[in-house]
């Protein structure tokens, strides 16, 4: 998927397990700011080691189906998305989806999740779920773009860490 408007170019590519360590990279730089005010640092530090390790994004890639999108702006990678089947192919999870913090705002973020509905709808998708922090205010982009809350989940991630989100639902077959 390419868009150009009057001189930015963006794009959108399917990450290979040699491009890991440009997820990595981008966790890096945008969690600190994305979740700085939300958590504390040490949880901060301790889910960027346990959520963005090599190991974990290569097992996800290769063992879990995980499919990871790379958004270039300008030819710069700037944001990812990860997703994967979750239940028989028809509910599909919406794992990541971060974009560099110096460009949200300028319709990247839905660029990428419109990349990959558009993907899941291909493989006969029928509703996909995300995960989304209760105190992240991207719970408001991704009700704009259709999602609901359906539930409140807490996971326990060890070392006395809890991730407290919303589960979001979309369905992405019209009713009839």
């Amino acid at each position: 998927m390419k868009k150009n408007t009057s001189t930015t170019k963006v794009s959108i590519r399917v990450a290979n397990n040699k491009e890991l360590g440009i997820i990595q990279s981008l966790a890096e730089k945008i969690w600190p700011l994305t979740y700085g005010s939300i958590l504390d640092s040490s949880q901060l530090d301790y889910m960027l080691k346990l959520l963005y390790n090599r190991e974990l994004l290569a097992s996800q890639l290769e063992e879990q189906h995980h499919v990871f999108l790379i958004l270039d702006y300008e030819s710069r990678p700037s944001g990812f998305a990860s997703y994967s089947p979750y239940d028989k192919g028809e509910i599909w999870k919406l794992h990541k989806i971060y974009i560099d913090n110096v460009l949200q705002g300028k319709g990247l973020g839905k660029l990428l999740i419109e990349a990959v509905i558009g993907r899941v709808k291909a493989a006969h998708g029928k509703i996909m779920l995300l995960n989304v922090n209760r105190h992240n205010k991207a719970r408001f982009f991704y009700e704009k773009l259709g999602f609901h809350v359906i539930r409140e989940e807490d996971i326990d991630i060890g070392n006395g860490y809890f991730m407290n989100d919303y589960v979001m639902r979309i369905d992405l077959v019209d009713k009839p």
